[in-house]
């Protein structure tokens, strides 16, 4: 049987450009011996330091962005280390899970979903709490819950405080412009199948100077090859060896997503909070209930509540099978809670949007919900509102 085709308006993975598919067809070469790759590699890695903003190590690992996550925590927590998580959400909560793995003692500061962290939370906890703590985690998107930490107020706090800072920006780079050089931060983990619309597969990230010192001075050795940040500082950075053979493929199609990226410029950031609000205020407007509280809504997904009396799954696979559009549930808590539609990346464009709502309002009708006035004549006054 083969794969159905369709809009995958999902918080990533999501859709990609033609030109970004044609890299992918591109002819490999031998990215262990070819040295024109190695200077590839090396550029892919300087678009990826302009996208989000740092003049810091970047490095491309060869796995899903989850391997960011762990490879952050096996590389810079040691057995003993005090690690405070910073946590309104799953995977905030799931950065406890890594650095208990490689021998952290984990604080967990927990606040509700629908809420961001702000820095006088973080103020305030480190007051009665602070001094011992040596890494810090957060999120800036919780993608599952459609919410936005304020990373640029809460990170320079933990950065004063002396701590490690670690932000999983999987979900916000090229969304939600970041400035982490700026924010003292000090590991930003991105992923190649959100806002950069390339295939899934591949984790980016950068390490500041404050990073690579806490891992060369570690007094045990890193549990993990594969996961190791300091075999890349010891073979990539010093002898220009690839500590394993990378996706040739993959990153082709990563250097071209970044391209479109940086040629778009300061307008992506634009495009997706104007679209992420039309798509909010459309909502509304039909009667749904927006999740997180107002101000903490990410310009790239969009959580809000199931109506009352229909099934999540059933109604996601029924819009997918007669209509052929994919929208996301949620995971933990939220899980047949809330939908979350994803506008991020190639996502984020105005046709696909109006796609999308086409297709809800049709199988809403199905379910017996109504919403008074059509959904796409709501969003297309809001983005003229917009």
């Amino acid at each position: 049987m083969g794969i159905k085709t369709g809009l995958i308006m999902t918080p990533g993975p999501t859709e990609i450009s033609e030109r970004v598919r044609n890299a992918m067809a591109r002819p490999i070469t031998n990215p262990d011996l070819d040295p024109a790759f190695f200077d590839f590699y090396s550029e892919t890695c300087d678009k990826l330091k302009k996208i989000i903003n740092t003049k810091e190590d970047v490095l491309i690992l060869s796995g899903e962005g989850i391997l960011g996550l762990e490879a952050a925590m096996a590389s810079l927590v040691e057995p003993g280390d005090e690690v405070l998580c910073l946590a309104n959400g799953v995977f905030g909560e799931g950065f406890k899970d890594f650095a208990t793995l490689y021998g952290g003692q984990v604080t967990i500061f927990e606040k509700e979903y629908d809420e961001p962290i702000t820095s006088e939370d973080v103020k305030k906890f480190l007051s009665k709490h602070g001094g011992r703590f040596k890494i810090a985690t957060l999120v800036h998107c919780e993608t599952p819950a459609g919410l936005i930490n304020p990373i640029h107020e809460i990170c320079p706090v933990l950065k004063e405080a002396g701590l490690i800072t670690v932000v999983d920006a999987v979900s916000s780079i090229a969304g939600h412009e970041i400035k982490p050089d700026v924010w003292g931060i000090d590991v930003v983990l991105g992923g190649s199948q959100k806002c950069l619309s390339a295939p899934p597969g591949l984790t980016f990230l950068s390490i500041s100077r404050d990073a690579w010192i806490k891992i060369e001075k570690r007094k045990y050795p890193i549990p993990s090859f594969y996961a190791n940040l300091m075999k890349w500082k010891e073979m990539w950075f010093k002898d220009k060896i690839f500590p394993y053979t990378p996706p040739i493929s993959d990153i082709f199609a990563l250097s071209e997503a970044a391209s479109a990226v940086l040629e778009e410029g300061k307008e992506i950031y634009k495009r997706h909070e104007k679209l992420s609000r039309a798509v909010r205020e459309t909502l509304r407007d039909a009667g749904f209930k927006i999740f997180p509280k107002i101000g903490a809504e990410a310009n790239t997904v969009t959580a809000f509540y199931i109506p009352d009396g229909i099934n999540d799954e059933d109604f996601r696979k029924h819009l997918w099978e007669k209509y052929s559009v994919m929208m996301a549930g949620s995971w933990g808590k939220l899980a047949g809670k809330v939908w979350r539609i994803g506008h991020m990346g190639e996502n984020a464009r105005e046709s696909k949007i109006f796609e999308f709502f086409s297709a809800f309002e049709k199988a809403l009708r199905d379910f017996g919900v109504s919403t008074g006035k059509r959904l796409t004549e709501i969003y297309a006054l809001k983005i003229d509102d917009c």
